[in-house]
C-alpha cells in the first residue's frame, strides 16, 4: 500500500481554541514518559507511539503560542527563498553558501533546490558554532574583567 503524502498549507488555531491548546500544552509537558492514548469512537483506546507523542507535543506547543504549523517530510525540496527564510538570511547570501559548497543542492532546470534535512543540519551546525564562539567571548570577557558573571553584579565606577 503506497502512502500518499498530501502537502497542506500551515494550520493556525482559531482564537476560540487558544485556552484548550494552552491546557493541552501543559498536560503534554507533564507527560514525560511518552505514553498517551487516543480515545476513538465507542471508547476504543489506542496507545500512541512515543515518536507521535513527541511530534504532538511540538505541534501543540507552537499552536498554544499562536504559531501556525505544518508537517513536512525531511526530504522535501525547498526553493532558495524558502531555505533562506528558514536560515534567516538573505537569498543572495544563501546562493553564496550554495556556490561555496556549504550546503548541497540540486538543480531542476535552472532552479536550485535544497533538501529540508540539509537546511536543518546546516542550521544546527551553524548555531552550535555561534554558541561556542559566544561561550569563548564570554570566557575572554570574564578573564579580562569586562564581563560580569551575574546580572546586577556590576561594579560602580
Amino acid at each position: 500500500m503506497a502512502l500518499l503524502m498530501v502537502e497542506r498549507d500551515p494550520v493556525a488555531a482559531p482564537k476560540r481554541e487558544h485556552d484548550a491548546l494552552v491546557a493541552l500544552d501543559r498536560l503534554l509537558e507533564t507527560q514525560r514518559d511518552g505514553t498517551a492514548k487516543l480515545v476513538g469512537a465507542g471508547g476504543k483506546e489506542t496507545e500512541l507511539p512515543e515518536t507521535v507523542v513527541h511530534v504532538l507535543r511540538q505541534v501543540v506547543h507552537a499552536m498554544a503560542r499562536d504559531q501556525a504549523v505544518t508537517v513536512v517530510p525531511v526530504d522535501k525540496q525547498l526553493t532558495t527563498q524558502q531555505a533562506a527564510d528558514m536560515l534567516n538570511v538573505s537569498r543572495p547570501y544563501l546562493i553564496q553558501l550554495l556556490d561555496e559548497g556549504e550546503l548541497p543542492y540540486t538543480k531542476t532546470g535552472t532552479h536550485r533546490r535544497i533538501r529540508l534535512d540539509d537546511v536543518l543540519a546546516y542550521r544546527k551546525q551553524r548555531d552550535a558554532k555561534r554558541r561556542e564562539a559566544l561561550r569563548l567571548l564570554t570566557e575572554e570577557g570574564q578573564a579580562t574583567g569586562n564581563y560580569f558573571k551575574t546580572y546586577g553584579d556590576e561594579q560602580s565606577g
